[in-house]
C-alpha cells in the first residue's frame, strides 16, 4: 500500500536495528533521525548532510550538489549486481519527499548522488520513468516505493546545470499525427560522468593504452566492440557516445565521417 503524501516519520516503524539506538525524540523531521547512530567514518559526509540545519526558517534553495561519495560500507543491497545501499535507505520517510524545503534540499541531494552511483556501478545509461530500476526506487523490505512524480521531481533536480546536468531529458516520441502535443518526456540519459570526462577516458583508450592514433574505429566498436568490454562506457548509448565524440572533434582529435553506428571515427 502506498504511503501517503509527505509522510511523516513514526519512529514505531523503523526496523528493529535503528529503533533501539535511536534516543526518544519527539521531533519528526528526517533531517533528525540519526541523531545517535553510531557511524562508521566513511557514512559521516552523508550523514551530516541530514543532521545539518540551516540557522533560521528560510526555506533553502538547493544549489551547486558537492561531490559526496557513497560509503563502502552499508547495510543493505539491491539484487542489480550487489550493490551497496548506504544506511539512510532504511528509513521508511526516505521514500517520500518531504514538505519541508530544508529537509527536501537534503533529500533530493541523497537522491542524486545515490543514483548516480547505482548508475555507475550498473553502467546505467537510459533510465525510463514507466520501468526503473525497481530496486532503487522502492525497498521490499520496508513496503515502501517512491511515486513517479516523486522519481521526476528528483530526475529533474538532477538535470538542473547548477546540479550537474547528469539528467537529460529526451524529447518525447511524437504521436501518431506528428505533434507532441506538450506531452512530458518519461525517458533521459543519465550522465554520471561528464561528455568531457568520457572524451578523455575513450581519447586516453584509444591513443595511450591501445595505440590506435590515426586509426578509424566504428562507432559500433568504440561502444559494443570486443575491445570495450569491461570499459566504463561500455554499452553507453549511441547518441551519447555521438555527443562525446563531438567534444574530442571541437577539440581538434577525432573526426567522424558518415551516420549510424558503422561511420567511422579517425582520432589525432
Amino acid at each position: 500500500m502506498p504511503p501517503p503524501p509527505h509522510e511523516p516519520i513514526d519512529l514505531k516503524h523503523l526496523p528493529p536495528y535503528l529503533n533501539s539506538k535511536l534516543p526518544r525524540t519527539t521531533h519528526n523531521h528526517v533531517d533528525l533521525l540519526p541523531l545517535s547512530l553510531p557511524l562508521h567514518p566513511s557514512h559521516r559526509p552523508i550523514c551530516s548532510l541530514l543532521l545539518h540545519r540551516p540557522s533560521s526558517h528560510t526555506p533553502q534553495t538547493p544549489t551547486t550538489a558537492p561531490q559526496v561519495a557513497l560509503p563502502p560500507t552499508t547495510t543493505a543491497t539491491t539484487s542489480n549486481s550487489t550493490f551497496p545501499l548506504p544506511p539512510y535507505t532504511l528509513f521508511p520517510p526516505f521514500y517520500t519527499l518531504q514538505p519541508n524545503h530544508s529537509t527536501l534540499a537534503r533529500q533530493l541531494l541523497l537522491w542524486s548522488t545515490l543514483l548516480t552511483s547505482y548508475a555507475a556501478h550498473t553502467h546505467l545509461f537510459k533510465l525510463s520513468l514507466s520501468s526503473p530500476p525497481p530496486d532503487l526506487f522502492s525497498n521490499a523490505t520496508l513496503h515502501r516505493s517512491l511515486k513517479q512524480s516523486d522519481i521526476r521531481q528528483i530526475l529533474d533536480y538532477m538535470a538542473l546545470p547548477a546540479n550537474g546536468s547528469k539528467i537529460e531529458w529526451l524529447p518525447p516520441p511524437a504521436s501518431s499525427s506528428g505533434r507532441k502535443g506538450g506531452e512530458q518526456s518519461s525517458t533521459c540519459w543519465v550522465w554520471w560522468r561528464s561528455a568531457g570526462e568520457w572524451a578523455d577516458r575513450v581519447y586516453e583508450w584509444v591513443v595511450e593504452e591501445t595505440g590506435q592514433r590515426g586509426a578509424v574505429l566504428t562507432v559500433w566498436e568504440l561502444r559494443a566492440g570486443e575491445g570495450v568490454k569491461g570499459r566504463e562506457w561500455e554499452g553507453m548509448e549511441e547518441g551519447m557516445l555521438r555527443r562525446v565524440l563531438g567534444v574530442l572533434v571541437k577539440r581538434g582529435k577525432a573526426q567522424v565521417f558518415g551516420e549510424g553506428e558503422g561511420s567511422g571515427v579517425k582520432f589525432f
